[in-house]
């Protein structure tokens, strides 16, 4: 199976890495800059020790998505706001044949690459750890998860690949309420941006995770009113999560320390994308609770204030982080 994957960023780049040190000798689409960094080869870490090395021979980089044009699997790890020109890129130089899997943060992106690739096999994906990138060409899992893939098509010999590639994966039959389950997790990528700390760090002070608990909650109620019952992501399903959330300091480090099973300098994607000055998935990933409780009448009013923030913080129109306190109050209590 060739594999195609277009985004070379922090997940594509671990991904391609894997699969490349596996033999699989995937094709990378990126900017010039990824390319020039991976000359010399993709060193890959995880939290659970394992090293490898994909070797410069063991991939292809190209700028121009052309290249993917013989792939028979293409893996779309672009951030959400250049699905849509991905997809009408992907339209015009793959086979028609090839699938197309979204390996994307929300819920809308297969879809939207559906309506570029009419009739074409499109699988939606979930990747659930997190990657950072150290160095010039070393890209890390620092935390749990899997990478989840859309049952039928190609999906389960893609998953058998990523598999033996050493990376973890499985597929699913339901993979809409697995990503709604992982927005709700997601939903902490703003907190975590907005904190300007580590995720252990940040996940390990209550007042940020007073924050994340009411956008949860606000989720979830938007959620029921829609009919959409999420899948348990993590250690913690979906119900208990804010309340455990909640908890005081000392409690939640003892009975939610699977949480906290995360790299000491891991961070979130968005901290990534502010710290570097790239745009922010915000409308992907709280957006879309607000967005479904204006459908059904319902009020959010902590995602719809995490939303005004992070998007003041990207226009360098507010402050880029604030203390959990600070945090709490400007979004839970934001006229004191």
């Amino acid at each position: 199976m060739k594999i195609g994957i277009l985004g070379a960023g922090s997940i594509g780049c671990h991904v391609g890495g894997m699969l490349a040190a596996s033999g699989s000798a995937p094709v990378l689409v990126g900017r010039a800059a990824m390319g020039a960094r991976l000359s010399h080869g993709i060193e890959l870490t995880g939290r659970d020790g394992r090293r490898a090395l994909a070797a410069p021979g063991s991939f292809h980089f190209a700028e121009d998505p052309a290249a993917l044009g013989g792939c028979e699997v293409i893996l779309v790890c672009v951030k959400s706001e250049a699905t849509r020109r991905s997809g009408e890129l992907l339209a015009s130089v793959v086979q028609p044949e090839a699938t197309v899997v979204s390996l994307q943060n929300g819920v809308s992106n297969a879809n939207l690459i559906r309506q570029c690739l009419p009739g074409r096999p499109v699988l939606a994906g979930v990747v659930g750890f997190n990657v950072a990138q150290i160095g010039a060409s070393r890209f890390h899992r620092g935390t749990e998860g899997d990478l989840v893939i859309e049952a039928g098509g190609a999906g389960e010999s893609l998953v058998r690949l990523l598999l033996a590639a050493g990376l973890p994966a499985h597929a699913s039959d339901d993979i809409r309420a697995v990503q709604w389950g992982k927005l709700i997790q997601n939903l902490n990528n703003a907190v975590n941006a907005l904190s300007g700390l580590p995720l252990k760090r940040q996940l390990s002070i209550r007042p940020y995770r007073q924050v994340l608990a009411a956008t949860i909650r606000e989720a979830r109620t938007v959620l029921a009113a829609a009919g959409i019952s999420p899948a348990r992501i993590g250690r913690v399903g979906p119900a208990l999560l804010a309340p455990v959330l909640e908890l005081p300091d000392w409690l939640f480090v003892r009975l939610a320390a699977g949480m906290l099973r995360i790299d000491a300098e891991a961070r979130s994607s968005m901290a990534d994308d502010l710290e570097r000055g790239r745009v922010s998935e915000i409308d992907w990933l709280n957006g879309e609770i607000s967005a479904l409780g204006r459908r059904y009448g319902i009020a959010t009013p902590a995602n719809d204030r995490i939303i005004e923030l992070v998007k003041a913080a990207f226009a360098a129109e507010a402050p880029r982080s604030y203390s959990g306190e600070a945090l709490r109050r400007a979004v839970l209590s934001p006229r004191a």
